[in-house]
């Protein structure tokens, strides 16, 4: 597997702990990650001259670069590396981005140099110069958000109904009886009123009344209950590649007549 150094330059240090935190959080190691600052020790290793960085970084490194390289670190200016599989590169460049990291190219001229290629800093791509056109690759990352949307209703509603109860009571009665007996006995004969006489009796019965109660059988609590799910979503992102085609011109050689 191919790797490569990605260099980023930040002249904040709040930028360069952005940028690597934002690394971190993407997955990429930590031993995969350098942050160079000057900590007072930077002129005697030498990171202020050109030569350091270039072999800090290979013969990619023009001269130019490594010359802003030591110029910046000089004036305070914090430098990220992160080696990655090559695969990843356009991945780390973005990520690097987002946190304003110096435009090498910018440098160069502002510190009144003829230019070369800006490999170093964000993306490795080539300088425009006098001989020199410059492409640049752009790729796209999906962000994915989320928002409330309503997603139905839930109606609770209260409602009376009657159902038929049966129910067994002893319901008590009480009528006249009117017995008649005969009398033979002649003792009875002189002991006779013949004055008219009424007797009334009072008949009663029970009846079944009926009396309702209403109590509580039930309680109904209503409240939302929240959970969670993870939804994957399914999208695509474009991204620039480059295609490099040699393509040799041939020349023909007139044979002498």
């Amino acid at each position: 597997m191919s790797y490569e150094k990605v260099v980023a330059v930040y002249d904040t240090e709040q930028n360069a702990s952005a940028a690597l935190t934002s690394l971190v959080s993407a997955g990429y190691r930590t031993a995969d990650i350098s942050v160079i600052r000057d900590e007072g020790e930077a002129e005697k290793a030498g990171l202020h001259e050109p030569g350091v960085w270039k072999r800090l970084f290979g013969r990619d490194l023009e001269h130019d670069e490594a010359t802003v390289l030591g110029r910046s670190f000089k004036e305070g200016s914090v430098i990220v590396v992160v080696r990655v599989p090559e695969t990843h590169a356009p991945a780390v460049m973005s990520l690097l981005d987002r946190h304003k990291p110096v435009d090498v190219l910018d440098r160069v001229k502002a510190y009144g140099m003829a230019g070369g290629t800006a490999a170093a800093a964000q993306a490795r791509t080539p300088a425009k110069s006098a001989d020199q056109e410059m492409l640049r690759l752009a790729e796209e990352q999906i962000d994915v958000g989320k928002r409330l949307v309503e997603s139905g209703h839930t109606s609770i509603r209260r409602y009376v109904v009657e159902k038929p109860v049966d129910a067994n009571i002893t319901l008590h009665e009480e009528h006249a009886e009117v017995i008649r007996r005969a009398i033979s006995d002649p003792a009875y004969v002189t002991d006779t009123d013949w004055s008219d006489k009424t007797i009334e009796v009072t008949e009663t019965m029970e009846e079944a009344v009926v009396n309702k109660t209403a109590h509580v059988i039930e309680e109904v609590v209503i409240r939302k209950q929240g959970s969670d799910r993870t939804q994957t979503v399914h999208d695509t992102v474009r991204r620039q590649q480059v295609v490099v085609e040699r393509m040799p011109i041939e020349i023909a050689v007139k044979k002498p007549v």
